[in-house]
């Protein structure tokens, strides 16, 4: 209101400024004789000067009004147009504002646009590195089972199958028993293995800074020493990325814990060649093997390697004949020419 009273004076001073100019134009200095009209005083009518006046102030009061209306709805436009600064596709019509403030808008959505980024990075710079503890908490936990399950339950298991082994030997003393104790032999010997593939889950083994092939021999002779079945592997060096490497070995030990858990195997082949641009990574089997379409006995471990093969773009194939075995067989592309090159080399130089 304040602002609006101020805007009428200022303009009926002008306004009048203006209207006394131009009658110094035309009727020159004022005297009384020219301009005597302007203020006569008539009984039927003001004089005019007044009527001047009145309109100078009628006419201010106008443009004031006029004014007024433009700049509320100036400030309703850039209202509007502040209030659509947080939309992603925020964007300016060239005619419904002036340049200065078009400019002035842009450089406010994008310097949103940039807070807006950094929000999201943070925040999911944040989710990943608490995703990171919590795979640190849960893998440091699962160390510390393996652990105490290695140092009690595996080492006891251990223990009564020597135990056992050694009273089986005994023959004369036996008699009638010793079946019994036969068969109690190798439910502990399963046993064994049940409990080697859960440590093997528990606490497996990580590349580090081995390569794939360096790796998997290492797991190899490791499970030579604790199983009962021969294992055969033909492993050659190939040049994959680092997350290639790590998921084949993890699906590596997922098959080699499946067999030991539920083939009943006696004999296991290892093998990863590279052949035709093409990696191939191959567990076979002759345990008894299982139904696909039935048997769920082995479905978490599978699913485990079925995610990880699609998780780095291979192909994979398991086959199971109930009574025949099972193979588990994932390829994955070798890349570009200089990746399959080096693996040449490498063969050649091994």
């Amino acid at each position: 209101m304040i602002s609006f009273t101020f805007r009428i004076i200022t303009l009926f001073l002008l306004l009048g400024s203006m209207t006394f100019g131009i009658l110094f134009l035309f009727l020159g200095s004022p005297l009384e004789a020219e301009w005597r009209f302007l203020y006569e005083f008539d009984a039927n009518q003001p004089p005019l000067i007044a009527i001047i006046l009145i309109c100078v102030l009628f006419v201010s009061l106008l443009i004031s009004l006029w004014m007024g209306a433009i700049g509320r709805s100036r400030e309703l436009s850039a209202t509007r147009h502040v209030k659509q600064l947080i939309e992603p596709d925020f964007t300016v019509k060239k005619k419904t504002v002036s340049r200065p403030l078009k400019k002035a808008l842009l450089q406010a959505n994008e310097l949103i646009e940039t807070q807006r980024n950094s929000l999201q990075r943070m925040t999911n710079e944040k989710a990943e590195a608490s995703d990171k503890i919590i795979q640190e908490r849960i893998i440091a936990e699962r160390q510390r089972l393996a652990r105490e399950l290695h140092d009690s339950v595996s080492q006891q298991l251990f223990a009564a199958s020597m135990l056992l082994s050694a009273i089986a030997e005994q023959e004369d003393e036996l008699g009638t028993a010793k079946p019994t104790l036969q068969q109690v032999e190798k439910i502990v010997q399963q046993a064994q293995l049940e409990m080697r593939a859960l440590l093997l889950h528990l606490r497996p083994i990580a590349l580090r800074n081995n390569t794939l092939a360096q790796g998997l021999t290492e797991l190899i002779l490791e499970l030579q020493q604790k199983v009962y079945f021969h294992i055969e592997y033909t492993i050659e060096e190939i040049v994959l990325s680092k997350a290639e490497e790590d998921h084949l070995f993890r699906i590596a030990q997922e098959g080699l814990s499946n067999t030991l858990r539920h083939a009943k195997a006696t004999e296991v082949e290892l093998l990863l060649i590279a052949r035709d641009g093409v990696g191939i990574l191959r567990i076979q089997d002759n345990g008894q093997g299982f139904n696909m379409e039935t048997d769920k006995s082995t479905s978490y471990g599978l699913k485990n390697i079925v995610e990880r093969a699609v998780e780095i773009g291979c192909t994979y194939k398991i086959v199971s004949v109930p009574g025949e075995g099972t193979i588990v067989e994932v390829k994955v592309p070798l890349g570009n020419k200089e990746n399959r090159e080096k693996t040449d080399e490498q063969k050649q130089l091994g």
